[in-house]
């Protein structure tokens, strides 16, 4: 009786240990590469150029003046939010509104200095944009236009339209320029990549890497907890074994 129970919580152990086998090594493989990385490499910091903040001297037109003139070509109920950001070095009015309370949002860019409302970027706009923030000497090597994207896309759940905008260098990377909010959004580039993958085989999300909460991973944790109790289970029952072998000897 004793021998089969023994054996059972082997062979529970085994198939346990070749079934997670696998996953433990991504787990494993991930750590090391989370803990000896430099995020703000992995994030693209390092390649971010330094803009020159704007003047204090700056004259800036009164921001309702945009909002009427925002008003006379679409419905406004409601302003979120009014930023000053500096586009192609002039100041500009990023204004965020809407017709209904959380819905629908809308983004209107204008010239800050003199009132004007502007349409959003124009593909050569984003590209200049892209280059002037990027602080590395490289040549465009592809421009794509976005206005969608899925869950393993490298700008997921970002603004979009944008225009990714992929530079001829060594660490690949791709900067995207949202059209309607005139801004850099995201640096992606190698490092980050493998981050991504082994983030996603962490969280054993493959659908949208950042739910931790999936039932896959939970089933997975409970899987590797059973894998360590067996095995401290074989032990005890091995050293009891061993323990008793030896009192008949003695």
């Amino acid at each position: 009786m004793k021998k089969s129970f023994h054996f059972r919580i082997r062979k529970i152990h085994r198939y346990l240990g070749l079934v997670l086998g696998i996953q433990f090594l991504f787990w494993t493989i991930g750590g090391l590469y989370f803990s000896w990385s430099d995020m703000d490499e992995i994030h693209g910091d390092h390649q971010k150029a330094h803009i020159h903040p704007l003047s204090v001297n700056i004259q800036l037109a009164n921001p309702q003046t945009v909002i009427q003139q925002i008003k006379q070509k679409d419905s406004v109920n409601f302003i979120f939010d009014i930023k000053l950001i500096q586009l192609l070095g002039k100041a500009t009015y990023q204004i965020t509104y809407s017709q209904e309370h959380d819905r629908g949002k809308k983004i209107q860019l204008a010239d800050a200095e003199t009132g004007k409302i502007r349409p959003a970027l124009s593909k050569e706009e984003a590209i200049e944009v892209a280059k002037k923030g990027f602080s590395e000497e490289a040549e465009i090597r592809n421009v794509e236009y976005l206005t969608s994207t899925n869950g393993h896309h490298e700008y997921r759940e970002q603004a979009l339209p944008a225009y990714a905008v992929t530079f001829e260098h060594p660490s690949k990377t791709t900067v995207y320029v949202a059209t309607e909010l005139g801004t850099i959004q995201k640096f992606r580039n190698e490092k980050w990549r493998i981050f991504d993958f082994l983030w996603m085989m962490h969280t054993m999300d493959f659908e949208s890497r950042d739910n931790i909460s999936n039932y896959l991973l939970r089933a997975f944790s409970i899987f590797g907890l059973l894998t360590i109790l067996s095995g401290f289970i074989l032990f005890w029952v091995s050293a009891k074994a061993m323990s008793k072998k030896n009192k008949k000897v003695m």
